[in-house]
């Protein structure tokens, strides 16, 4: 059971359903009560223990029909026997089918798997399938490649070779039982290589499902394709995710401090020291803020996209974090990301001030007159854009307020560093004012720099 359910576990992740280790234990200890025996009942209780959502639970139940329901024997041999019956010489009536077939020989010096398939007994032959998958690994298939690899493994398992070794004694004594038995083996690899393919189609999809985001994660995030772009919004929610995970504990398991030895001391001088009371260092911890200044010009609008998504995904680990959005004015854009879904919002920001010509300095003076209050020396302020003011005047004077306002000034740039400075690219005096200045093209890039601008608040 224990075996089954790991290998199920790790199907159900390849389908896209996330199984912690806690669940997984959940579930087993679910199904030691409820047991295999039935399976609606076990697919109940799979489904209430690991789905969380409706998506999860439809992509779980067909991860189970799949999983738990092997693939039917092909009936291509039949008519074959069929074929050989009706020509066969009459035989005495005690004789059994297969000594009818051979002319009175006895299945007894052919190997197990010969007398499996001659007698036709479909459940054996089903069973010795699935216990020749799990000795040859089948859990262990990646890629498409290696069907034939595994096909012949399971083979080998279940006894192919002394098969091919009673092939060759029956050509020659038995033509019509060796023409049966070949027919036989034919619906034997057909079962063996369907059962490869659902083994592919089982365990395959969660490494498909790495090489896929470990392709997008590195591909340029302006030029992703239309077809890509939710795949990428749910690569992005993951990498929220495990950033939420890997700063808000560490915050959690610091909360209380350190001991004050001096302080634990005098409290307790009338017990004579004895530390019956105690008393913690605590170490003053600023409450974190983001400012997010995002160019949403037709240039950098689908980096912004992703990273403005990313933002607000992160509000376990920050308290307060507020998003801007510009092209040739600015406006702030938090409640529209915190209220509606990213499609939507992101649909309204554009709408409102997106696709035009790029203004930083008309978008500074913006946030100058509305929003420069909101600085603090607790605010990581950090500006997401090409830099490039369209020759405009990109007035980096309220930029360096901006900077001195404020703890830390990061720009993320999605262009590559080689075009810094060059045409209307006023990178290298904003740069003048910054804490950071990275290049922020990719997913990759993306992650680590959210994650550096997080870690410094743990």
């Amino acid at each position: 059971m224990r075996e089954n359910l790991h290998r199920f576990f790790r199907a159900a992740r390849g389908a896209g359903i996330h199984v912690s280790p806690a669940e997984s234990i959940d579930a087993m200890r679910a199904v030691a009560k409820v047991g295999f025996a039935d399976r609606a009942i076990l697919r109940d209780t799979l489904l209430l223990t690991l789905a969380k959502t409706q998506d999860e639970k439809l992509a779980l139940g067909d991860c189970f029909d799949l999983f738990f329901n092997p693939p039917k024997l092909q009936q291509a041999s039949s008519e074959d026997a069929e074929h050989d019956a009706a020509h066969e010489p009459e035989q005495p009536a005690s004789s059994d089918r297969a000594g009818e077939a051979g002319g009175g020989q006895s299945l007894g010096g052919l190997g197990s798997l010969a007398q499996m398939l001659l007698s036709q007994d479909r459940n054996a032959i089903a069973a010795a399938i699935v216990s020749a998958s799990e000795a040859a690994s089948l859990s262990n298939i990646r890629y498409s490649t290696q069907r034939g690899i595994f096909s012949n493994r399971i083979l080998d398992a279940m006894g192919i070779q002394r098969l091919r070794d009673d092939l060759e004694e029956l050509t020659a004594s038995n033509p019509l039982l060796a023409e049966r038995l070949r027919a036989a083996l034919d619906g034997l690899r057909e079962a063996v290589r369907d059962t490869v393919s659902q083994g592919l189609a089982l365990y395959a999809r969660e490494e498909a499902e790495s090489l896929r985001n470990e392709i997008l994660r590195n591909a340029p995030l302006a030029h992703i394709e239309p077809r890509q772009v939710e795949q990428m919004r749910t690569l992005i929610r993951q990498i929220a995710r495990r950033l939420r995970e890997r700063y808000s504990k560490p915050r959690k398991r610091q909360r209380r401090g350190h001991l004050d030895v001096r302080r634990t001391l005098r409290r307790n001088a009338a017990w004579g020291s004895i530390p019956f009371l105690t008393a913690w260092k605590r170490k003053h911890r600023d409450r974190p803020k983001i400012v997010a200044l995002c160019d949403v010009s037709g240039s950098v609008a689908r980096v912004s996209d992703f990273f403005l998504l990313l933002i607000h995904s992160l509000h376990e680990v920050v308290d307060d974090v507020r998003s801007f959005a510009f092209s040739s004015h600015l406006m702030e854009v938090s409640d529209i990301l915190e209220s509606e879904s990213p499609e939507i919002a992101m649909q309204e920001i554009m709408s409102r001030v997106g696709f035009g010509s790029s203004d930083y300095g008309n978008s500074l003076v913006d946030f100058e007159k509305e929003w420069m209050s909101t600085l603090s020396p607790q605010t990581t302020v950090i500006v997401l854009g090409d830099a490039r003011s369209n020759n405009l005047d990109p007035r980096a004077d309220i930029l360096r307020r901006i900077s001195e306002r404020s703890k830390r000034l990061v720009w993320l740039n999605p262009e590559g560093r080689m075009t810094w400075g060059f045409g209307d690219s006023e990178m290298p005096r904003y740069a003048t004012f910054c804490s950071v200045v990275r290049q922020c093209a990719t997913a990759q890039q993306l992650e680590r720099a959210v994650s550096d601008i997080v870690a410094t608040y743990q």
